[in-house]
């Protein structure tokens, strides 16, 4: 069985499709899935055994020139790719006209969210069938239902596996925890004074602190954190694959609302992620060993906290 997914980002929500494919896999031993995803996210899908092809889709950078696009027949292109496989059936997991649109041009039967249960309802009218699937669940279990209900099995709400081959991540430290501090919402980010007096508490742990970065902003605001701490270590660039393998082996992650702590959770690493004005009910961290600290406000979250829940 063939089976095109279209989850083209962000990160966080690529990441909770996985287990989705793994519960399909326990159905059909033999399934096969081909994804749409945009380039930055494109490792994410090749850590599941059973996803077949990638398809890039970068939307945003055509978005940003379109008359290029056009020019250099990037569209022409991916339509091509796209169209080059029959699918038993097309899964649009993302729920956006822009996906839905994508969907439309392939070859198989299309599957989606109704038009009460989606982000941008014009968007349901382009499947061929769609169900509805409940707001108030979690964002993982949400898309494990529409896979569920789009390849005709029965759901079991167990907890999710994410498919991923945890042997293909080498460890090459030890000894160490890693500080996820970047975000894409400044109100999701926890105060800088905050990360500075929780790297000090942990300086007793005589553990090296790892500070991964994803831009300029975030890589500034690791150097100053790092500044005269000879135990904290701003990491360079990295690629997603080799950031999962810094992850996966640390002692511990901390984490504020961000995709790189759902890949630490997919990764059942023990991880305590920070909440302020989004739910962890329906968007939080779902794996072994998780944590979450939840305030209204992140300021309102204490380092001492930290230490609380790492004991």
């Amino acid at each position: 069985m063939r089976v095109l997914v279209i989850k083209m980002s962000s990160l966080g929500d690529v990441i909770h499709t996985l287990p989705a494919l793994t519960d399909a896999r326990k159905q059909n031993p033999d399934i096969q899935f081909d994804w749409v995803v945009e380039p930055a996210f494109s490792e994410i899908p090749r850590f599941h055994p059973s996803v077949k092809k990638i398809i890039p889709a970068p939307v945003r950078k055509w978005r940003k020139n379109i008359i290029q696009t056009l020019k250099n027949a990037e569209l022409e292109s991916f339509y091509k790719n796209l169209k080059s496989e029959k699918y038993d059936a097309v899964i649009d997991a993302q729920g956006l006209i822009k996906s839905s649109v994508i969907s439309l041009f392939s070859k198989g039967t299309r599957y989606g969210y109704d038009r009460n249960s989606i982000r941008e309802p014009l968007a349901s009218f382009l499947y061929n069938k769609s169900f509805n699937i409940s707001w108030d669940l979690h964002a993982i279990p949400r898309i494990r239902k529409l896979f569920a209900q789009s390849l005709n099995y029965n759901f079991s709400d167990e907890i999710p596996d994410y498919g991923i081959n945890k042997a293909n991540f080498i460890q090459l430290r030890q000894n160490y925890c890693v500080l996820l501090h970047g975000t894409t919402r400044d109100d999701k980010c926890w105060p800088e004074e905050h990360w500075a007096k929780l790297i000090e508490l942990l300086k007793p742990k005589e553990l090296k602190i790892l500070l991964p970065w994803g831009n300029t902003e975030e890589k500034s605001r690791a150097e100053r954190l790092a500044e005269n701490n000879s135990h904290v270590e701003v990491l360079p660039k990295s690629t997603l694959t080799e950031l999962a393998s810094i992850l996966l082996h640390s002692n511990f992650n901390i984490a504020v609302d961000t995709g790189l702590g759902h890949l630490s959770a997919a990764l059942d690493a023990p991880t305590i992620s920070l909440y302020g004005p989004t739910d962890p009910k329906l968007i939080g961290t779902i794996g072994k060993n998780q944590i979450h600290i939840k305030r209204d406000d992140m300021k309102n979250i204490q380092p001492e906290m930290i230490l609380d829940a790492l004991a």
